[in-house]
């Protein structure tokens, strides 16, 4: 695998308190999986090697206003967020989880919906910094990696999805989403991108 860091971003998806934590609002839903396959651990490797080569870091989270007024549950995943009370902006749990607080120079994008283009900032900060190659890692796999992940690739950009930085409710859901985005995308291992970065 060849990466050049001025035109590559490492994208790490909702790594935030109420997805991947314990103590979080989908934690009987992500969080045994995530502690399984260390996946904060790895996240922060790719994210360092970022950094280190001069790629970029960018982070997408989901919030919503306090009142939900912003919220569109047109599906489960989303109708579960009104009836947790989570991921309200501003709320300790919506942050992104302290081991990979960003760092000055990181990009912050919420957005609101599964893909983490829609209705976001997001390709406009990876066109002003000339990224052209997006390097998925987060949770989870079957949900906003893989929609985000299918957004990139629809827009052109080479896409590549980190499948032991990645995690989902079950390991089995995770497979069948690295198989079908294997038609799309570049799978790789953290191992892989770290080396391609030369970090």
């Amino acid at each position: 695998m060849e990466l050049d860091p001025k035109s590559t971003a490492v994208v790490a998806v909702h790594m935030q308190g109420d997805i991947v934590t314990a103590e979080g609002a989908f934690a009987a839903f992500f969080a045994e999986q995530v502690a399984a396959r260390d996946t904060v651990a790895q996240v922060n490797r790719l994210l360092e090697a970022a950094r280190s080569s001069g790629a970029t870091a960018v982070y997408t989270r989901v919030a919503w206003a306090p009142d939900y007024s912003d919220l569109v549950a047109n599906s489960a995943l989303l109708g579960m967020v009104a009836q947790t009370g989570c991921l309200k902006d501003g709320a300790p749990l919506a942050e992104i989880v302290d081991p990979l607080k960003p760092q000055d120079g990181d990009v912050v994008v919420t957005h609101k919906r599964v893909g983490g283009f829609t209705d976001s900032t997001l390709a406009g900060e990876l066109k002003a910094r000339g990224v052209t190659t997006v390097v998925f890692c987060g949770v989870a796999t079957n949900a906003s990696v893989e929609g985000t992940a299918r957004q990139a690739s629809d827009l052109g950009y080479r896409t590549v999805v980190v499948t032991d930085a990645c995690a989902a409710g079950a390991p089995e859901a995770h497979d069948a989403s690295i198989g079908s985005l294997g038609l799309l995308a570049e799978i790789a291992t953290v191992d892989d991108v770290v080396a391609a970065l030369g970090a």
